[in-house]
């Protein structure tokens, strides 16, 4: 059975915290982008390499609230990191065909380039 948007969001986000970067590769199109304050990617591949280079510093992801709108899941949550206060952060992914093919994170970066 395939997995509605939500799921796939949902499980973007699960396999982040927990640092499974093959579950994340598989919910990955290959030609996924990443947008982002501190960043972009053009590829799946780009992305996977950029949330592990994250997840050196993300220490939780505390998700508030979670909106879905046909293909489109914004979740909003707060950034966790080792080296920063947590970051309010909006994460917008559209999924198609049961992949995530574009990923928008806006937060203020202020404290994270900081401390870096």
């Amino acid at each position: 059975m395939t997995q509605t948007p939500a799921e796939i969001a949902a499980t973007y986000f699960e396999a982040w915290k927990a640092k499974d970067f093959d579950t994340l590769v598989s919910i990955l199109d290959d030609d996924a982008t990443f947008r982002g304050p501190l960043g972009t990617a053009a590829s799946g591949a780009e992305c996977v390499a950029g949330l592990k280079g994250m997840s050196q510093i993300v220490t939780d992801i505390d998700i508030a609230h979670v909106f879905v709108d046909g293909p489109n899941v914004l979740t909003w949550f707060d950034l966790h990191t080792s080296i920063a206060p947590p970051a309010a952060t909006a994460n917008w992914q559209r999924i198609e065909n049961g992949k995530i093919t574009e990923i928008t994170v806006t937060f203020d970066p202020r404290d994270i380039i900081a401390a870096g």
